[in-house]
């Protein structure tokens, strides 16, 4: 899986879905302008110590980002970037996500621009919630997102299980 942040604003939210991206085996993509430098300590505080294993890939802007994935998206055509906005009709657990695909999420304050939003409205997505709240934090929305694209496909490459610090499995 791929995440791409388009304009992200907060440090620590893109600390936090770095951190994600790096649990899961998943390329950041970054669209500037960002709201920070990669260097702030917000970010490295966020993403801890696994800010360095990291996939991740600047953009100058949305045009760049997507001459950038050409490539890859003609490699696997099957691939497709995935729109998460509040605006979008369906849910993300309407859709089937391949493990190729990229999971796209907008700016903290204004989310992914409408014109980008209108151009591809049959991959555009949302997390339902009460009416009463405009949006999720970015990096829960990534998380909830990421985690539902990694089930569908059966959470290849992921460690399934996990082993005790001091006991076993079994002991009381």
């Amino acid at each position: 899986m791929k995440i791409v942040l388009h304009q992200p604003e907060i440090p620590a939210n893109t600390g936090n879905i770095g951190r994600t991206c790096v649990a899961t085996n998943s390329a950041l993509h970054l669209i500037e302008p960002l709201g920070f430098r990669l260097n702030e300590k917000e970010i490295k505080r966020a993403g801890m110590d696994y800010w360095e294993h990291l996939e991740v890939y600047r953009h100058m802007n949305y045009q760049t980002f997507l001459e950038a994935i050409r490539e890859d998206l003609a490699a696997h055509p099957d691939a497709k970037i995935w729109y998460a906005t509040t605006k979008a009709e369906r849910s993300y657990t309407e859709v089937s996500f391949g493990p190729e695909d990229y999971i796209m999420f907008g700016k903290e304050s204004a989310g992914i621009p409408e014109e980008i939003l209108v151009e591809n409205r049959e991959r555009c997505i949302r997390i339902p919630m009460a009416p009463a709240i405009r949006s999720l934090n970015l990096s829960n929305s990534v998380a909830i997102v990421l985690y539902e694209a990694l089930r569908q496909n059966e959470f290849q490459g992921l460690e399934q299980a996990g082993e005790l610090h001091r006991l076993h499995w079994g002991q009381a």
